[in-house]
């Protein structure tokens, strides 16, 4: 174990244990605007080391299994086997199960994919054939299986070896991962019987600064064709490799600061046709450049990428991305035997991409990530698991968006096909063979399988390629105007005065549009930046054809459906004004029922009638009356609004005032007799059962109702009006009603009038009992 470990603890990892997603200090779109990895925060940046731990496998004596007993270990959290021969394939299965540092708890049996070439960048001394590395999280405790194919005698490699690895800095442990298997078959049971010749002894756990073996000149894969090199110095040897013991490991000491880098400086790359996304820079994930010291490669240019995935798990926290990546480049280096990270980019799954093999993000720099076509192409490897789960879009939208970058940098495109030239024979995963110095057709953004017979980057994200192609370089996705603010919509069409702000939204991210027109008859009258949804618009008198042009970053044009606006100044007209009638129904002492006419029309399209006074009501277009109460005795004024849909107005007000007349305010003729009751207006009424006995009311106002009480023996009476029989009305009803307004009568104007009541004496029923009259004036 360390004696001295570089802990990395800033105010991200702090902000991400609360969000879940890491926040990078001082990384931006243009965090690297030299194209060297590096920027101002960079320099401050310290590299965290890391610890590889080797363990060898003992291997049972017919070769067809091999097994690491169950232990407990040196801290980590990254761990993968490896073995001799960068060639050789293990056709069977390799597990482990890891014990948590937190709980104490292990693990299922965990896969370990084994469809990864280690001769990606064959012909380096010391490169071996590995697993893909598997995230774990922190971690003490191990155990490892392997079985060849088919029960296959001497069928496994030589050399097996499991490396951990601790990355450094504070990782969180992952949620329960799933046993592969319920329990371990008998098979996997095996004797401690030989040691390969280039391992440590049995069950030594060792400690490596640096590779085993000395790392020669990289060659990736053979070429067809000379490919120029930007020039550099020979590379700085490695440090020597530390000792080997059967006791407890010797602490290595601390790292060394990094000498500069002996790389002649660059210009930078090419300008892209893309923006730039954020990139972390290997500083800012903390990348230990001391295991990293040969010279990058350049290509001529980057006509493809392959995307991939890794760490074979998606239980991980964002938090520790920058840990699995450090544990990536360390296994890549000090396990495979690679000069350095293999993928140009990784992505995890809350959408931050780390720059990934050194070399300058904007560069072409050689990867080792494809085996046969790490020439000409850039990789992009997805922090997870997708055989059967899709990868997050903020992930595939991160992946779209830096393929977009680097193949614009080449005028390349993303939704396009190039023909690439395999560096060495092989095959895919979908049958096609590979014939070292042919060209071959492919998608310019391919997952790992089209170049190679693997399952990566799993068939879940390889499904959302064609997604991340049009994201990438197709054009701008569900454009529509969502919202014409400023003015009023009527069916399809919206009327405004003249000033709009149109908004709208599409299912395309706004990192890949370039901008926004908004376009009045055809003719842009604004332009915005693609992560601005809305823009604004004065308007003439008249119809107008309103739509919203987006530029994806590809230089490809959507145009939404059009929206009709009418821009008109013309307010409505009340072409009935507000009048004011009394209606049937319950008089109250302080309610009157009455009626509330008006009709309003607006020559383009009237929105609504807002009446603001004695109370609040709003009331739809063809609405030209409503029922209302009002106080007796008091003038009340009635103020209305008419709205069109283009914000125009045109106001109009009635003033009216009922007045109760009471029973015995009316010329009697006939038998009379009082009544009293709480439930009569005043607390009286008169009833007669005389037939033609009358009541008469003069007043002077515009309505008249009667105001009676009823029940099952009510009878009749004839109602007369300035001296002629206007209506017959019957007061029978089958529930007791008080102070009910039975009938009522108006006029266009006020004027001076006369309501008679005269007794029909109905056989019977001959009563009538009249509790007063109201007329509004």
């Amino acid at each position: 174990m360390r004696s001295q470990r570089r802990i990395w603890t800033t105010a991200a990892v702090a902000t991400a244990a609360v969000t879940g997603v890491l926040v990078f200090q001082g990384v931006t779109g243009g965090s690297d605007p030299d194209g060297d990895g590096k920027s101002g925060a960079d320099a401050k940046s310290a590299p965290v080391e890391a610890d590889v731990y080797r363990t060898p496998l003992t291997t049972s004596e017919d070769g067809s299994s091999a097994a690491l007993p169950q232990r407990s270990t040196e801290p980590f959290s990254l761990l993968g086997v490896t073995w001799t021969d960068p060639a050789a394939q293990v056709t069977g299965r390799i597990e482990a199960r890891t014990r948590s540092a937190a709980t104490g708890t292990w693990t299922g049996w965990l896969p370990l994919d084994t469809e990864i070439d280690g001769r990606t960048e064959a012909g380096r001394t010391g490169v071996r054939g590995t697993t893909e590395p598997r995230w774990v999280g922190p971690s003490n405790g191990v155990e490892v299986r392997v079985t060849a194919g088919n029960g296959v005698k001497a069928g496994l490699p030589a050399g097996l070896r499991l490396d951990t690895v601790d990355p450094g800095g504070s990782t969180t442990p992952l949620a329960a991962e799933p046993a592969a298997f319920a329990a371990e078959p008998a098979a996997f049971a095996v004797e401690e019987t030989e040691t390969p010749s280039d391992d440590p002894s049995p069950g030594d756990e060792t400690p490596s600064g640096t590779p085993t073996e000395e790392p020669g000149e990289e060659t990736a894969e053979p070429s067809p064709t000379p490919t120029p090199t930007v020039e550099s110095p020979s590379p700085t040897p490695p440090s020597p490799t530390p000792s080997r013991t059967t006791a407890s490991p010797k602490p290595p000491s601390a790292s060394p600061t990094p000498s500069p880098s002996t790389t002649p400086p660059l210009p930078p790359g090419p300008p892209s046709t893309a923006p730039r996304p954020p990139i972390v820079s290997r500083a800012d994930w903390k990348a230990d450049e001391s295991i990293s010291k040969e010279a990058p490669d350049y290509l001529d240019r980057v006509k493809a990428v392959f995307v991939h995935h890794t760490a074979q798990t998606n239980s991980y926290s964002c938090a520790d991305s920058a840990a699995i990546v450090r544990g990536l480049h360390t296994y890549h280096v000090k396990s495979n035997g690679w000069k350095d990270l293999g993928y140009n980019f990784v992505v995890d799954k809350c959408g931050t991409i780390f720059e990934g093999r050194k070399g300058g993000a904007d560069r072409a720099v050689l990867g080792a990530h494809t085996y046969g076509f790490n020439r000409d192409t850039t990789g992009i490897a997805v922090i997870g698991m997708h055989t059967d789960t899709k990868a997050a879009s903020a992930a595939t939208t991160s992946v779209a968006r830096i393929a977009a970058w680097k193949l614009g940098q080449y005028k390349g495109d993303p939704a396009g096909t190039v023909m690439l030239t395999a560096g060495a024979a092989g095959g895919n995963f979908f049958g096609t063979k590979f014939a070292a110095g042919k060209e071959y057709l492919f998608q310019q953004i391919s997952g790992h399988r089209d170049g190679f017979n693997t399952q990566c980057p799993g068939g879940s994200l390889y499904g959302q390629l064609p997604a991340v192609r049009s994201l990438a370089g197709g054009s701008v996705t569900g454009l529509t105007i969502a919202s014409v603010t400023g003015a009023s919509a009527s069916g399809s069409t919206y009327y405004t005065k003249s000033n709009v702000t149109v908004g709208w939204k599409t299912t395309t991210p706004a990192s890949f549009v370039r901008s926004y027109e908004l376009l009045v008859g055809g003719k842009p009258v604004a332009t915005v930046k693609g992560n601005v949804t809305s823009a604004s618009a004065a308007l003439p008198v008249g119809r107008h054809s309103v739509q919203v042009r987006a530029t994806h970053q590809s230089g490809k044009t959507t145009t939404s459906a059009a929206a009709t606006v009418v821009a008109e100044k013309t307010p409505p007209a009340f072409t009935t004004k507000p009048a004011l009638t009394l209606r049937t129904g319950t008089v109250k002492a302080d309610a009157v029922p009455l009626t509330l006419r008006w009709k309003a029309t607006d020559a383009a399209a009237l929105k609504e009638v807002r009446l603001t006074a004695p109370v609040a009501k709003t009331y739809g277009p063809t609405t030209g009356s409503a029922s209302h109460t009002a106080k007796p005795g008091k003038a009340t004024a009635w103020k209305m609004t008419a709205y069109d849909h283009a914000g125009n107005t045109a106001a109009a007000s009635v003033t009216g005032s009922p007045v109760i007349l009471q029973e015995s305010a009316a010329k009697k003729t006939g038998k009379w007799t009082t009544k009293s009751s709480k439930s009569y207006l005043g607390g009286k009424s008169l009833s007669s059962s005389a037939k033609k006995a009358s009541l008469t009311w003069t007043f002077t106002g515009r309505s008249a109702s009667w105001v009676v009480s009823r029940a099952a023996t009510s009878g009749q009476a004839y109602v007369y009006v300035d001296g002629k029989k206007v209506a017959t009305v019957d007061l029978k009803s089958s529930a007791t009603k008080y102070r009910d307004a039975i009938w009522t009568t108006s006029w266009a104007s006020s004027g001076k009038h006369t309501v008679k009541i005269v007794v029909v004496g109905t056989k019977g029923r001959p009563a009538i009992t009249t509790d007063g009259l109201v007329y509004l004036r």
